[in-house]
């Protein structure tokens, strides 16, 4: 695990640059989800740079596309793109847009409108059953866009059709843009919602990489279920100032706040 703990740091670091440098939202969103994006494209995916279109490539959807720092420094880290490329985020022109669109090398789908991500998921994880692929599928979203009914349609489906080959992630950070998750809707109980649903459900540690890790190498083959992981994380996560402060949800790092940021972070 020490090289995905390591590579989070990493991560991290890079997606506070890029939101200093583009002014651009989202850090706190960024920053919860990284350990789970971390032990997926060092650990888990199937992809290959030199050939992102491969047909038998897992498949990783960010459906919380406002996160989309976190995928941008795991595809430079997976040489899809490069350091330059990086450097161009949020400029016009720029294939690194400020939600995730699929002109970029290994990006899935477009993503940021809440609730697309796991049904787009669902088409692509039946389509491989079909097939008779052996490619998976992991989408991550957020507990906020958990509100959307069109992720419960999506349950269903994925349930009905047996879609064992589908992860999917739920980055629970407790933070909505606008207040606590549970003070906008009620989530909770949201891993026995997801039983109910026919799904497979782990409840972990978002910054455990460990238990990121077991909670999606188990054998699937004849579950017959989809799975659920409720990664229990904190907005924030790795900056002592940017931990579980919801202003960051828009706040713009200043140079200092990178340098102070790096400092905590171990990569300066």
């Amino acid at each position: 695990m020490s090289n995905s703990i390591q590579l989070a740091a990493r991560f991290r670091a890079r997606a506070i640059e890029m939101s200093h440098q583009a002014k651009a939202a989202h850090l706190a969103s960024a920053l919860s989800c990284i350990d789970i994006v971390a032990v997926l494209y060092d650990s888990v995916l199937q992809v290959d740079p030199k050939s992102p279109k491969w047909s038998d490539r897992d498949r990783f959807i960010l459906s919380k596309g406002h996160a989309a720092t976190a995928l941008y420094a795991a595809l430079e880290y997976k040489n899809f793109i490069n350091e330059s490329d990086i450097a161009s985020y949020g400029r016009e022109g720029s294939l690194l847009e400020e939600h995730p669109s699929p002109k970029l090398p290994g990006v899935e789908a477009a993503t940021g409108s809440l609730g697309h991500g796991l049904p787009i998921g669902c088409g692509i994880a039946l389509a491989g059953q079909i097939k008779k692929q052996t490619y998976r599928t992991f989408v991550l979203m957020s507990d906020g866009e958990c509100n959307e009914g069109s992720v419960w349609e999506a349950c269903l489906f994925a349930a009905a059709n047996k879609l064992e080959s589908l992860f999917a992630f739920v980055d629970f950070n407790k933070w909505q843009a606008t207040g606590r998750s549970k003070e906008v809707l009620a989530l909770e109980p949201l891993a026995e919602k997801f039983r109910s649903f026919g799904w497979i459900v782990h409840e972990i540690d978002g910054h455990d990489h460990t238990q990121i890790l077991q909670a999606i190498s188990s054998p699937y083959a004849g579950k017959s279920k989809p799975t659920m992981i409720i990664a229990h994380s904190v907005k924030g996560k790795g900056v002592s100032f940017m931990e579980d402060d919801n202003n960051w949800h828009y706040r713009i790092p200043t140079p200092e706040e990178v340098v102070l940021a790096k400092k905590e972070l171990g990569v300066l």
